[in-house]
């Protein structure tokens, strides 16, 4: 016969766990993240190129994060868990190319990737290595420079457009209208920093934003600048 004490603990252990898996699958959709490197560098806080090279100019990921649509979201849903690089051994190369770090110190990603999963991937209802597939998938998807350029948007110095025109091209090429938020240069002008598309809970398919991120604005002139051979980095 179970002693009362084990029974206790055993039933403690299920509720624990009970609770984890509903926090984690208690959200409404996910903003999937892209940033634009050379928007990342070139403010006043600068940057430090990933210990595996310097990036392309392409958009690269940011994270795929767990919503509500009251505009809050669910993090760290299990403080126990940590990033097993096993389970993505084979998408590390991938990983490092389209979803590399460019904080200070310079690092290999791995800091980052962890920090993403324990914050926001504990909260998906998905295991790592589909966590992080799914976020690899949705960038390749989304294709956002290529669209960009279709619409004769491209990374180049001195040359504005309208946030208007900028999420008119994503749209036309993803089929669902963007958040794009702006940040500003050392010259103090506006420029694309990152580009939040909404993805189903199911991290299947995207879909319309059920509410947009108060993130930080665009001017009327937004830039698109280059992250060319020369850019400095701190």
């Amino acid at each position: 016969m179970m002693k009362p004490q084990k029974s206790l603990l055993i039933k403690i252990f299920v509720v624990q766990c009970l609770l984890v898996l509903c926090v984690a699958q208690d959200f409404d959709f996910f903003y999937f993240v892209q940033q634009w490197p050379a928007s990342y560098c070139d403010t006043r806080r600068s940057c430090c190129y990933p210990t595996t090279g310097k990036p392309d100019e392409d958009f690269s990921i940011h994270g795929l994060w767990p919503n509500y649509e009251n505009g809050k979201w669910p993090q760290n849903c299990d403080r126990e868990s940590s990033l097993d690089e096993s389970e993505i051994s084979d998408l590390i190369s991938t990983m490092e190319k389209n979803w590399p770090s460019l904080a200070c110190p310079s690092s290999d990603g791995v800091r980052f990737w962890s920090h993403e999963w324990l914050k926001h991937g504990t909260c998906s209802a998905l295991g790592e290595r589909a966590y992080f597939q799914a976020a690899l998938d949705f960038r390749k998807k989304s294709n956002l420079l290529e669209n960009l350029k279709n619409a004769g948007i491209n990374p180049r110095n001195g040359e504005h457009y309208t946030l208007e025109s900028i999420k008119k091209a994503i749209e036309e090429g993803v089929g669902h209208s963007p958040y794009i938020e702006c940040n500003v240069d050392t010259q103090g002008n506006h420029q694309i920093y990152q580009v939040y598309l909404c993805v189903d809970k199911t991290a299947t398919d995207f879909i319309d934003c059920p509410v947009f991120p108060r993130g930080r604005g665009c001017g009327s002139k937004i830039e698109f600048p280059p992250f060319s051979s020369d850019h400095d980095e701190f």
